[in-house]
């Protein structure tokens, strides 16, 4: 990805770029779940486990979102703490999935594991701001 003067700043992490914009990060770890997805080996297990982190990984910018547009303090914290729990979820079926002899595969998968955990330290840290 290249910086344009519209991008938001990035930090580095794990070799790859983070915008420090919460709302694009949420949007980038979700593109990236979809994109493993995309790639995992066709199994009933990881078909019924992908459709749940495919959800889980979505709804942690919805929710993101949802807070950033919430109608006071109590409903952002609210939405804050479903992001962060969405966040969570999605480390728990990424976890879950079956990778076999797929280096690369398995490579993003612990990338976005660690990625759902930064996200879910930074709401955490929000909401511990905030109450």
């Amino acid at each position: 990805m290249t910086e344009t003067e519209n991008s938001p700043p990035h930090v580095e992490g794990e070799g790859v770029r983070q915008p420090y914009d919460l709302e694009e990060r949420t949007f980038l770890f979700a593109k990236r779940v979809r994109a493993l997805a995309r790639n995992l080996p066709r199994t009933l297990c990881n078909i019924e486990d992908a459709k749940q982190l495919l959800r889980s990984s979505g709804s942690v910018g919805a929710n993101y979102i949802e807070a950033n547009e919430s109608l006071g303090s109590k409903d952002f914290i609210m939405h804050l703490k479903i992001s962060r729990k969405e966040a969570k979820e999605s480390r728990y079926w990424l976890r879950l999935l079956y990778i076999e002899a797929a280096p690369e595969l398995d490579a993003e998968r612990n990338a976005l594991i660690q990625e759902a955990t930064e996200i879910m330290r930074i709401c955490g840290a929000i909401i511990r701001k905030k109450e």
